[in-house]
C-alpha cells in the first residue's frame, strides 16, 4: 500500500516562500513521476507541477511557472514544491499524488493518471 504525506504548508504573506515536502511509502517510489494538484475553495482541484519518474523531466501549470519548482530525492522518497513569489490566489490546499504509470515518458497533468494522493496541506497566502 503506498501512503503520501504532504507537509510545509502553512500561513504566508504575498510575496513569500513556502516549500512542501510530500514524503511516500513504498519501494519504487523512484519508478513513477508525482505530481502536485491544489484545490482553492470554492473551485476544482487543479494541476499545479508534475516531475517525471528520474526527476529529468518537470512541467509546470502557466499560472505558476517561473515562481514554483518541483523536485525529488529517491533516496528520501520524498518529492517537493518550492513556492516562491506567493500571490494571495495561491491560497489552496495543496496535495501530491502519484502516477499510475512506471517509468513514463512525458509527465502528465491530467488527474485520472494519477492512482495515490495525499490528504493535502493547506497553504494560505496574506495580502
Amino acid at each position: 500500500q503506498v501512503q503520501l504525506v504532504e507537509s510545509g504548508g502553512g500561513l504566508v504573506q504575498a510575496g513569500g516562500s513556502l516549500r512542501l515536502s510530500c514524503a511516500v511509502s513504498g519501494r519504487t517510489f523512484s519508478w513513477y513521476a508525482m505530481g502536485w494538484f491544489r484545490q482553492a475553495p470554492g473551485k476544482e482541484r487543479e494541476f499545479v507541477a508534475a516531475i517525471s519518474w528520474d526527476g529529468g523531466s518537470t512541467y509546470y501549470a502557466d499560472s505558476v511557472k517561473g515562481r514554483f519548482t518541483i523536485s525529488r530525492d529517491n533516496a528520501k522518497n520524498t518529492v517537493y514544491l518550492q513556492m516562491k513569489s506567493l500571490k494571495p490566489e495561491d491560497t489552496a490546499v495543496y496535495y501530491c499524488a502519484k502516477d499510475r504509470v512506471s517509468t513514463r515518458r512525458v509527465t502528465t497533468s491530467l488527474e485520472k493518471e494519477y492512482d495515490y494522493w495525499g490528504w493535502g496541506t493547506q497553504v494560505t497566502v496574506s495580502s
